[in-house]
């Protein structure tokens, strides 16, 4: 696939090196030398150097032979990416998509005004990050988890510590320590640690630190807590730190549910702009919630999660660690810089939301076959959930899965058959009308969508 990116900010230069692994050809515009060399110096892409809003530059990319066109400029008026992206599907792009920076542009009347133009797509990270910390909260989780079929079938992510007695333990001598029963209700299906992620084999030694991915049944959650612990946290208050527009709109979703929401700013005039905008049973406080001291006089202790949304990672890390130690049942932190992911989760920090991953994971769909359903970037890896739906005669459905050529570092974890769901072995067998939980590493994800086409 041919895949011309308008920006080379970091969420451009992100998914540049992501779609460039998975094997497409990519080029992007920007009218900033210095942000082009630094993305050359990581990602084997074509660069153009010129402002995508010129007829020449988008022909001199090819914009007409394009199969995706993704218009993310940093640092402008959301205008500069809407007329980039409409250029291109003139110019003959197949798919547009433009990133927005207001959430009036998601109404669907403004959607259907924008499809009429040619833009096939809006995205606000913004209000992605805010939705994906309301489904989370909704569905009582501490970590990076997801569900699948309203809970038939559950991703969740564990990290072993001092209280976990998986540490060096072999997989072998685990799926040993289960009865037959329990093992076809949950699946361990990779460990991250350091800087990697692995699929793991019979002979891999869990160590500690280490994440665990699970996956399982609803009647499997109760076998994993056995092992980890009850990571469930039900939240009916939260506090934020930070009164960014994702705070902002976060705030008035759970305000809407009927969650308790106190906002913390050390601006003192963002505060009173908040207070204008927002419903009067959000409280808005001027002070600043990385103060030990302050947090406890705000009563942090009557709140069940701490969610820190300012534009530092480093304050929001830390101040995360903090409330942590104050007593907070979880805590979730905005962190940009994707190095500092693993820092954070390292410390404590029960689940961090990273803008570039939750942006890429929406884009990378429109890059796969048409029955890919779902997609979603695991923080802290390099790693992506997708899920399928399988019609007649796609490859995967030939035999069971022992007897395919899946790729090495892709996995399936799960199936949903009608309403039943059940956890993938070896001698499982895809059938048409499935839906398939695949987790998949790098570069295989091109390889994995090839099955289901």
């Amino acid at each position: 696939m041919k895949v011309v990116i308008e920006g080379a900010g970091e969420v451009g230069s992100h998914l540049a090196k992501m779609l460039r692994s998975d094997g497409h050809a990519v080029t992007v515009i920007d009218d900033d030398g210095a942000r082009l060399s630094r993305l050359s110096g990581y990602a084997d892409v074509e660069t153009i150097e010129g402002t995508p809003s010129s007829l020449e530059v988008l022909e001199r990319a090819e914009v007409a032979e394009a199969d995706l066109y993704i218009a993310v400029y940093p640092f402008v008026p959301q205008e500069v990416n809407l007329m980039g992206a409409i250029l291109a599907k003139k110019l003959g792009a197949k798919r547009v998509i433009a990133r927005v920076g207001d959430e009036e542009m998601l109404r669907s009347e403004s959607r259907r005004l924008l499809r009429e133009v040619g833009i096939d797509q809006v995205i606000y990270p913004e209000r992605i990050a805010a939705d994906e910390i309301v489904d989370a909260l909704a569905n009582n989780l501490s970590s990076d988890n997801m569900d699948f079929a309203h809970g038939k079938l559950k991703i969740s992510v564990f990290r072993l510590d001092e209280n976990s007695s998986l540490p060096d333990m072999r997989l072998s001598e685990f799926v040993a320590m289960n009865p037959p029963e329990d093992l076809q209700k949950f699946r361990i299906i990779a460990v991250s640690r350091s800087d990697s992620t692995i699929i793991p084999k019979l002979d891999t030694r869990f160590r500690f630190g280490d994440l665990v991915f699970t996956i399982s049944k609803e009647e499997g959650e109760e076998c994993l807590r056995r092992f980890f612990g009850d990571t469930r946290v039900r939240t009916g208050a939260a506090m934020i730190m930070g009164g960014t527009p994702t705070a902002e709109m976060l705030a008035r979703s759970l305000d809407a549910q009927g969650i308790r929401v106190k906002i913390i700013d050390k601006d003192r005039e963002r505060c009173i702009a908040l207070s204008e905008r927002l419903p009067d049973s959000i409280l808005i406080v001027n002070g600043d919630g990385r103060n030990s001291d302050f947090l406890l006089e705000e009563s942090i202790g009557e709140f069940d999660t701490f969610i820190a949304l300012t534009n530092k990672d480093e304050s929001n890390i830390l101040s995360c660690v903090a409330a942590e130690k104050l007593g907070i049942a979880s805590s979730i932190a905005a962190v940009e810089n994707i190095e500092y992911i693993r820092l954070a989760e390292e410390m404590g920090v029960d689940q961090v939301i990273n803008r570039k991953l939750i942006t890429a994971s929406r884009i990378l769909k429109y890059t796969l076959s048409s029955k890919a359903r779902f997609v979603k970037y695991m923080a802290g890896t390099n790693a992506e959930v997708m899920e399928y739906f399988v019609e007649a005669g796609c490859p995967v459905t030939k035999a069971p899965l022992k007897d395919i050529s899946f790729p090495e570092n892709a996995i399936v974890g799960g199936i949903i058959r009608g309403n039943e769901a059940e956890i993938a072995v070896g001698n499982t067998q895809i059938h048409p009308g499935d839906r398939v939980v695949v987790f998949s590493m790098g570069a295989s994800a091109k390889a994995v969508d090839k099955l289901f086409r």
